[in-house]
């Protein structure tokens, strides 16, 4: 932006930490007759991620927010229609592009529009498509019911994974372009269908201007955040700054000052009605949970530095293949590479910030090994091996 807004509020770093955790659902009460469903309403998309350690990070997210929700109610919670009378068959959410991979309300349909008509206005990932590829898919579909690319013929060609057969860079071009739809995971493979059969027809549209597309999606983000950067809350949803700019007014933001930022932000006015109070979550957070997905964010709220490592080599990784960072009294008091063996849950690696961290970071890994059906705790490595012992007399 050329020209900072002038704010209607100065917060300290303490009330924006506290404004963001409550806006994402660790400070306060969570709303349980919601349920998943009320998770990733709030949320306004769950992303989605191959790796799966404890759970996959579409099950860590409800989890992190409610407890030990089974993970089979997580599951139906995403893929089932709810008790407003739709029909069975059409999904409570759906999957498309958003931050990543995500899952999304399906009420959040025609707020894509925007990134649809991108999409058809664009090739697709650079893959040529054998003519009547795209139309048979859609006509598989149309006379079999969902199906997953292998149903539709296979995913892959004879070579490198990124080889794709004709019927799976069809079906994924027409994902994009809004005439099929993810329905749900099936053994992790995407299932499709028609959008015209899976979304409800008064949601069916691509009426919505990319103008107002940009602008609900805004304010869905400043509402999820609750305070944010210009790069905070464009990042929710993978917008350009410049469309940010263009609507933010509009979405009903205020502009504030946070101390300490050093850059302008924008903050939901509801969260800044009402002082936020109420009990912290104690809990194990996925990487790709949206309250620590920014580093950038995460190191400006949290003072906390953190780094996938999946995709690091091994001789370089610090914390571990999937650290999971450790959320308690409002706080990121360390890290914990987390691991199974059979019924036991095995911390592979600890990271503490200090003495006071161990009966938090003893707490959120009982709770964690009891959700994903694990009877033991053990404790391989200790960053301050003079707390290891406190830390497996905590667990006992």
């Amino acid at each position: 932006m050329t020209t900072a807004p002038r704010p209607a509020a100065e917060l300290s770093a303490d009330e924006a930490r506290r404004i963001a955790l409550r806006a994402q659902g660790f400070l306060g009460a969570p709303d349980r007759r919601a349920g998943v469903r009320g998770v990733l309403r709030s949320l306004g998309q769950v992303q989605l991620d191959t790796i799966s350690v404890l759970a996959r990070s579409h099950e860590l997210i409800p989890y992190a927010r409610l407890g030990a929700v089974g993970r089979t109610a997580v599951e139906d919670a995403y893929w089932t229609a709810g008790s407003d009378g739709a029909p069975p068959a059409r999904p409570n959410a759906f999957e498309y592009w958003s931050h990543a991979a995500c899952i999304l309300p399906v009420e959040e349909w025609p707020h894509f529009a925007f990134r649809r008509r991108a999409y058809r206005d664009r090739p697709h990932w650079g893959h040529e498509l054998s003519a009547g590829a795209y139309a048979k898919v859609i006509d598989q579909l149309r006379d079999q019911g969902p199906l997953t690319a292998t149903e539709l013929g296979g995913a892959k060609n004879k070579g490198e994974w990124w080889d794709w057969s004709d019927s799976k860079i069809a079906v994924e071009r027409a994902l994009m372009y809004g005439e099929v739809v993810v329905t749900e995971r099936r053994g992790w493979k995407r299932v499709y269908d028609l959008a015209e059969r899976a979304i409800p027809q008064a949601l069916l549209h691509d009426e919505l201007d990319d103008a107002e597309c940009v602008r609900r999606l805004v304010r869905q983000a400043g509402e999820a955040l609750g305070v944010g950067t210009r790069a905070d809350i464009a990042d929710y949803h993978r917008i350009r700054g410049e469309q940010f700019d263009a609507v933010v007014e509009a979405a009903g933001l205020v502009p504030v000052t946070v101390a300490g930022w050093g850059k302008p932000a924008w903050a939901d006015p509801a969260a800044l009605a009402a002082e936020p109070r109420g009990r912290h979550r104690t809990t194990l957070l996925s990487p790709f949970d949206s309250l620590i997905w920014e580093r950038a964010r995460t190191e400006r709220i949290f003072g906390f530095t953190h780094r996938l490592e999946a995709y690091v080599p091994k001789q370089k990784r610090i914390h571990g293949y999937f650290a999971m960072p450790v959320l308690a009294g409002g706080r990121l008091v360390g890290r914990v590479d987390p691991a199974r063996e059979g019924r036991t849950l095995v911390a592979r690696q600890v990271t503490l910030d200090g003495p006071k961290a161990v009966p938090a970071v003893a707490r959120a890994l009982r709770e964690a090994a009891e959700w994903v059906g694990c009877d033991a705790v053990t404790v391989e490595r200790v960053d301050r091996p003079e707390l290891a012992k406190d830390l497996v007399a905590a667990l006992g």
